[in-house]
């Protein structure tokens, strides 16, 4: 204790001092400093880092210890009391974005949350592959096209089932990105905007940050009911519909072909756009896709979002935005405005990817792969917790989306979890308004094999079975 005062009133010292004298100046030695102070040669060294590591002092070895620069020198920090009133009301809401992808797992845990695939089920090797080539490409470094490649244009193109050309398409910084930009471009703020309910929670974060407000439309099994989506148009005036048709977040659900057409049919009549978000058009579990909105609309009222973040990787932020129309031309300005273009080196590997005989085996082995994640998870939650109700059997997608029966909750399910080295995702930031009732979306695609699946199901099930404070004895 004596020892710790003695190196604080030393630092003290020297602090005053440095202050005293001009930036660059020498201070006394360490052989001074022991004999003006009386203190040993350890304390000094220690004052003298510490004041080193505050930007007061710096040491150039074999010639002693000087004033730093003042810039160098940590200032209180700003009094920024004043930015309250400068923003007043206006801020991100990322209240949707809590949990999920972006919440950093402890060691051990085990993911039944998240909405990415894990590194096991990740084209590694192809990825590596097609980073090291195009970092050889003599132009890899140069500034991109605004809209994107050409030859990645060509590929989102070619990829979705639409008769579309390189010209509708637009690069983006992975799917994320792309529904900023789309909220962005085509709505004003405090316009309405038709959501499917429940909906990923990105977008509603996206339309709360573009100052938007969402309606809900009920999903069912099959999705949403053209019906209620013309209701809807009807009653709010809305003129933009997001929606995912396709192996819904976080259903699964898939629309029907007829009431795909039908949807366009509703939003060409309000004088509507839908954007269609087709994240998942390449995590099917082997079933044959229905046709897109897109391939469906004669109109241009159709915008599509597809990526090849969720097929791939996380960090491979790629994605693209299929638009036709005066709406392209916006869309690309608004992309001016945002960031100039995407990264030509990340692009540049994107073109490789999907360019190799690698990405082509992946696309093929990962629906077997994911069925088989589905259905172990789907017969161990009927085993262990039967009174879970499963609101759809997915054929496609990364997730399951089940109602919990009475009398326990999703903020329970999730806790109790946590405390048995599990992470799930409670269903309240899926909807835009009030939930109807308890849910919880689980990933088959976080963990790393399918006794990690088992295993987290058993964690779970007891879990949800212990009796009152039976989590904190595990923990403790």
């Amino acid at each position: 204790m004596q020892q710790s005062s003695t190196q604080e009133t030393l630092e003290r010292s020297l602090r005053d001092l440095a202050t005293g004298l001009e930036p660059g100046a020498r201070m006394p030695t360490v052989r001074e400093l022991v004999e003006l102070h009386g203190v040993s040669p350890v304390t000094v060294s220690k004052a003298v880092a510490r004041l080193v590591s505050q930007g007061v002092l710096t040491t150039r070895p074999g010639s002693g210890t000087y004033v730093a620069p003042r810039s160098a020198q940590r200032q209180a920090p700003p009094d920024t009391a004043w930015q309250t009133l400068a923003l007043a009301d206006r801020q991100i809401d990322l209240s949707a974005l809590r949990t999920g992808p972006l919440a950093a797992p402890g060691s051990g845990t085990i993911r039944l949350d998240g909405g990415y695939l894990h590194r096991s089920l990740q084209p590694a090797k192809a990825l590596a592959g097609a980073l090291a080539r195009a970092s050889r490409r003599p132009d890899a470094w140069d500034r991109a096209p605004a809209a994107g490649l050409s030859s990645l244009r060509s590929y989102f193109a070619s990829d979705t089932d639409a008769d579309v050309s390189v010209e509708d398409v637009l690069v983006t910084s992975g799917g994320q990105s792309a529904l900023s930009l789309v909220f962005r471009a085509i709505g004003a703020p405090g316009d309405a905007v038709l959501v499917e309910s429940p909906t990923y929670p990105g977008a509603l974060a996206a339309i709360a940050a573009a100052n938007l407000r969402p309606v809900p439309v009920p999903i069912g099994p099959d999705g949403v009911d053209p019906a209620d989506v013309q209701r809807a148009f009807e009653h709010s005036g809305a003129r933009l519909f997001y929606c995912q048709p396709t192996f819904h977040n976080p259903t699964g659900a898939i629309v029907p072909p007829a009431q795909r057409a039908r949807i366009v049919e509703v939003a060409r009549a309000a004088g509507a756009f839908v954007v269609e978000d087709d994240f998942a058009r390449h995590l099917g579990h082997g079933d044959a896709l229905a046709p897109s909105l897109l391939a469906q609309d004669p109109y241009g009222a159709v915008v599509q979002l597809t990526s090849l973040t969720k097929p791939a990787a996380p960090s491979l932020r790629v994605g693209a935005i299929i638009a036709r129309g005066p709406i392209a031309e916006r869309l690309q300005a608004a992309r001016r405005v945002d960031d100039f273009f995407v990264s030509r080196p990340l692009q540049e590997a994107a073109v490789e990817l999907v360019s190799s005989p690698a990405w082509s085996t992946h696309l093929k082995t990962l629906p077997r792969r994911l069925e088989q994640r589905r259905t172990t998870l789907i017969d161990a939650l009927r085993d262990q917790l039967p009174t879970w109700n499963p609101v759809t059997d997915p054929r496609g997608g990364l997730h399951l989306w089940y109602r919990l029966p009475p009398g326990i909750t999703a903020e329970e399910v999730e806790h109790r979890a946590a405390a048995r080295g599990v992470v799930v995702d409670g269903g309240r930031r899926y909807f835009p308004a009030e939930p109807p009732a308890a849910h919880i979306r689980l990933s088959i695609a976080g963990t790393a094999d399918l006794p990690a699946l088992k295993l987290a199901v058993d964690a779970l099930a007891q879990a949800i079975t212990a009796a009152p404070g039976a989590d904190q004895e595990v923990n403790g």
